[in-house]
């Protein structure tokens, strides 16, 4: 649940942030001009597409992998997505620190949100039920050999 209510934080911060780029309005900051600063860096696209744009799909990506069924694939692509974003989020961190000399609060929040989904999906991965009602009875029918039948024998 935790998962679900971040992702779609996430996925607000960057329909917000893909809007303001298609608009060219500016970005509501409350540190001045550096959120505009980054927005309009030349690192704020990634081969002509705008690097809020990427997020915004990854973050629909990541919500789709927790709205789909709960089995090992699903985790393993959301664990391989929050990977990809929690990555993707510490260049462009980088970028705005060593490049950009500014920090723009909506892509920081984003690097939070995304780091957090990174640190959720892990342990969602890692904490597999063996309980789980699919895995019990799968385990139970594969590890218990069927009964032979009683037979009476009568002696007479």
């Amino acid at each position: 649940m935790a998962m679900l209510v971040l992702a779609v934080i996430g996925l607000g911060v960057a329909i917000y942030l893909t809007y303001v780029h298609y608009s060219g309005t500016p970005p509501a900051c409350t540190a001045g001009e550096s959120c505009l600063k980054v927005q309009t860096s030349r690192w704020s696209e990634l081969a002509g597409v705008p690097v809020a744009l990427i997020g915004l799909i990854g973050y629909v990506g990541i919500l789709a992998g927790l709205l789909a069924p709960d089995r090992d694939e699903t985790r393993v692509a959301t664990l391989g997505m929050t990977l990809i974003g929690f990555l993707f989020s510490a260049y462009l961190t980088y970028r705005e620190l060593f490049s950009i000399h500014a920090i723009c609060e909506w892509c920081a929040s984003s690097a939070v949100i995304m780091t957090l989904l990174l640190a959720l999906s892990v342990t969602r991965y890692l904490r597999v039920d063996p309980l789980a009602p699919e895995a019990a009875a799968s385990e139970a029918a594969a590890e218990t050999p069927p009964r032979p039948r009683a037979t009476a024998s009568r002696v007479g």
